[in-house]
């Protein structure tokens, strides 16, 4: 039995590895652009605020000293109880324009109306949509507009250099993000042939035509997932779209600690699942699987003592993982010694799916920023 075990583990490694580098050969990474654009398009970048004290003003400043000769930020304090709204206010810059959010109407989630509201005061000819807690390199909106060009693209979403701080986040956050990365498949996404599409809250630029034409935010106004499904209805409608690492580009720190990142992936690690159980506990089994479980079968077979060669081919099986969870630290920026952190990573990131699994088909609720929403 055990030796079965640790033969489909290692095939079950090899062929997750095989397919894992694969999938990394179509990432597009772009490079900071310097040199001035030609007739420059007006951008209009479109921020979301709600309860964001802690990073508001990091990325308001960020925005505001782009090299970037034609923008406006239109930031939405969309109710906060803390200083957010204080903070926007005491930034005084003529191209920051600052809204009071309205009343949530009924049929409405809290981010894209908020979107909505800044889209409708926009005059750009390009619209970003970003949050309220990165932090963009001066180079930032001059190489995505440069990029949007140069590819003729009608959409581009960008993945930022991810930032950590405490024990859990170097621990989980990598996990999730190597998860996520997995599940973009590259080629597919960033293929005009192909219907697969992904999008990522922090940057999503669009030509104000293609935004338009697919209803914007207002066709995705109960979205938990607005990004993702955003990006979708736009490659359905015909449109290109990029997805590219931006780590030169922009950064963010998306949670603070255990409590923000239970709670801020349950919102919607399920719903990306597309509220399917088997897909869920599928994709439960195959983090585990490579994350942790190659450990546990090298223990049990030093524990059993199985003879050399199953023994070496389980440990074979770690080295392999561990390569890969290195090869993640480097991608990530992160020092490799934090890739001892991952398989405890990937029990907790099982346990934040069954929760929103929970969550959502139990108690039919998503709950983020101090709002409870209904997902019947």
């Amino acid at each position: 039995m055990l030796q079965i075990l640790t033969l489909l583990q290692l095939v079950l490694i090899v062929g997750i590895i095989v397919y894992l580098t694969a999938n990394m050969i179509y990432l597009v990474r772009l490079e900071p652009v310097s040199h001035l654009l030609d007739d420059p398009p007006m951008v209009s970048v479109c921020v979301p605020a709600r309860n964001e004290e802690r990073g508001i003003r990091a990325c308001l400043e960020s925005l505001l000293k782009q090299d970037y000769p034609q923008f406006e930020v239109i930031v939405v304090n969309d109710h906060s109880t803390d200083r957010t709204g204080e903070l926007i206010n005491g930034l005084k810059d003529p191209r920051l324009i600052a809204l009071e959010g309205e009343p949530l109407p009924d049929g409405w989630l809290g981010k894209p109306f908020a979107l909505y509201q800044a889209f409708q005061k926009a005059k750009g000819d390009l619209l970003l949509f970003t949050d309220a807690d990165p932090v963009f390199e001066p180079h930032a909106l001059s190489t995505a507009v440069f990029t949007m060009r140069e590819r003729e693209l009608d959409a581009l979403t960008l993945m930022p250099k991810a930032e950590f701080g405490s024990f859990w986040e170097r621990a989980v956050q990598p996990v999730i993000f190597g998860f996520i990365g997995s599940l973009t498949r590259f080629r597919k996404v960033n293929s005009p042939d192909h219907k697969s599409a992904m999008g990522f809250g922090a940057f999503l630029m669009f030509k104000r035509f293609a935004y338009e034409s697919i209803g914007g935010h207002e066709a995705g106004k109960a979205d938990v997932l607005e990004d993702v499904l955003i990006a979708k209805r736009l490659k359905k409608a015909g449109f290109k779209l990029l997805v590219a690492d931006a780590k030169r580009l922009f950064s963010i720190r998306m949670y603070y600690g255990f409590r923000e990142i239970w709670t801020g992936w349950r919102k919607n690690m399920f719903l990306a699942m597309r509220r399917s159980v088997p897909r869920a506990l599928y994709y439960v089994s195959m983090v585990l699987a490579f994350v942790l479980t190659p450990y546990l079968i090298l223990a049990w077979n030093v524990a059993v003592g199985t003879g050399i060669l199953w023994l070496g081919l389980s440990l074979f099986g770690v080295i392999m993982v561990f390569a890969a969870s290195i090869k993640t630290c480097d991608e990530l920026e992160m020092h490799r010694i934090n890739a001892c952190l991952f398989p405890i990573g990937a029990v907790v990131m099982a346990a934040i799916m069954i929760n929103s699994m929970i969550q959502i088909l139990v108690f039919s609720r998503a709950e983020w920023r101090g709002r409870v929403y209904s997902m019947k």
